[in-house]
């Protein structure tokens, strides 16, 4: 059975900055998986920073490495759900993060993320 793994975008920052730590531990899995959410993030995040060309085709390029995972009306549907939840639980977090976690839980992936947060979603498988 392939193990895939979801990546949040601090921890495909981190990855991409050679952090040791967030490599072995994808070293468990088979396909890096990464939320369109996530993709936008690194995008905006490369074209925004003092070398966006350089940063540019580095993120594309691992982006292109990656299993992309799609947002579809599912997702959509799952979304207002997890905000739903977090609203009535008074636990609200950013926004793109909904989306993220209502991505990987229709795909049943696993998200590895820095951000505590996450916890907060009802479903969502942690690494």
């Amino acid at each position: 059975m392939v193990k895939r793994i979801a990546l949040d975008t601090n921890v495909a920052i981190g990855l991409l900055n050679g952090k040791e730590d967030i490599h072995k531990q994808l070293g468990k899995f088979d396909t890096i998986c990464l939320p369109v959410t996530v993709c936008g993030e690194l995008i905006f995040g490369a074209k925004n920073s003092g070398l966006s060309q350089k940063n540019e085709k580095k993120y594309l390029e691992f982006i292109n490495e990656c299993e992309l995972m799609d947002i579809n009306m599912i997702v959509a549907d799952t979304y207002a759900k997890v905000r739903l939840q977090l609203k009535k639980a008074g636990k609200p977090i950013p926004e793109n993060d909904i989306w993220i976690a209502a991505t990987c839980i229709v795909n049943n992936i696993p998200l590895y993320t820095l951000d505590k947060h996450f916890k907060e979603v009802s479903d969502l498988i942690l690494v």
